[in-house]
């Protein structure tokens, strides 16, 4: 094994172990922002995460241990209506020195818009702004015809009407693949850090630290592959409890709260970290993709329309220099859902056209 590896490893795993594994739903965590996805690619197979090994930069934002070589002088932008007039999106640069290594620098922002102000009275105050804001520098290097490994080092900003606050985190990540690059696994680490400055003196708060584990497989004779993305392996209860669930509610005749049996409550547990996803690709230029996130799908949902929530469906383009990525997702039914747009440029084969 070689020494690199030797010492990436252990490490990872000395990090995850020692981590606190508090509970990750709801407002436990600052800088969520840093969860969201925003690659239309990504989206579009239905999670925050890929493993895949074809030299798309903009899949380096979410694992770093995809950044090759490959991707040298490369530039992408990406944006995505969110909701209610927020907007988020990224603007990166992948750069291979011969001697350093491979980088992919990226700025990732959230912009909340503007915002009506009041106060605990609810009298409007005026208007506010909110926006956030992480720097990141990506490293990635290929330890042999199987293994590569990467980190992103990220400086974070995050500006809420008056109240400011400065963290720094850290995403390491190791992917094996096979030879024909048909099989791909991938362990993030993502988020490791802390606040520098908090929003209130000495009031520290977590980050959304994740362990995901990414695994792809291709078909040798058909242009298809599957994705498989396990999140939050630190923590095994992700369930929560809507009170508004016709389910949940009280049975008229016994009083007792209808619950879900045993294998029930396992069986949703356990699907809640599973996300799912598919890609075919026509004739190496045109794809179609679809995703499927469960855990999603139980959160957003109406409880008497449930429609497509938890789905996403996108489309993609590569024609030599350019490579185009649209995806839409539905949080909800009957909402307006986002829309994702990214657009990378291969600045090598333009500069060689010219």
């Amino acid at each position: 094994m070689p020494k690199l590896l030797r010492i990436f490893l252990p490490g990872l795993l000395s990090v995850v172990i020692f981590l606190p594994v508090s509970a990750q739903i709801g407002g436990d965590h600052t800088y969520k922002f840093l969860t969201l996805t925003n690659s239309a690619r990504i989206a579009g197979i239905g999670g925050n995460a890929l493993a895949v090994m074809d030299n798309d930069v903009t899949l380096s934002i979410a694992n770093p241990s995809l950044i090759t070589p490959e991707m040298h002088n490369q530039l992408a932008l990406s944006y995505v209506n969110y909701f209610t007039g927020n907007n988020i999106g990224f603007a990166m640069y992948s750069r291979t020195f011969k001697k350093a290594g491979c980088f992919v620098a990226a700025l990732q922002f959230s912009d909340y818009g503007k915002i009506q102000g009041a106060d605990a009275a609810g009298n409007k105050t005026g208007i506010i702004s909110a926006s956030e804001y992480a720097l990141s520098i990506g490293w990635g290097r290929t330890l042999s015809p199987h293994f590569s490994i990467g980190a992103n080092a990220k400086l974070i900003y995050s500006h809420l009407d008056t109240y400011n606050s400065f963290g720094i985190a850290v995403d390491i990540a190791g992917s094996y693949f096979t030879k024909d690059k048909l099989f791909t696994a991938s362990l993030m680490a993502r988020n490791i850090g802390s606040q520098i400055i908090p929003y209130r003196t000495g009031q520290y708060e977590a980050l959304p630290f994740e362990l995901q584990l990414g695994l792809s497989q291709g078909l040798k004779y058909l242009p298809l592959r599957f994705f498989l993305l396990i999140t939050n392996l630190q923590r095994w209860d992700m369930s929560y409890t809507d009170p508004n669930d016709p389910k949940n509610q009280v049975d008229p005749y016994t009083g007792q709260v209808n619950e879900k049996s045993g294998i029930s409550k396992f069986a949703d547990n356990l699907m809640r970290h599973i996300v799912v996803g598919g890609e075919l690709t026509i004739a190496k230029i045109f794809s179609i993709r679809l995703g499927y996130n469960y855990q999603r799908r139980q959160e957003l949902k109406l409880h008497d329309r449930t429609g497509l929530s938890g789905f996403t469906y996108g489309i993609g383009f590569r024609v030599k220099m350019l490579n185009f990525s649209y995806t839409h997702a539905t949080y909800q039914a009957g909402s307006p859902n986002p829309n994702y747009v990214t657009i990378a440029v291969n600045l090598q084969e333009f500069s060689k056209k010219k």
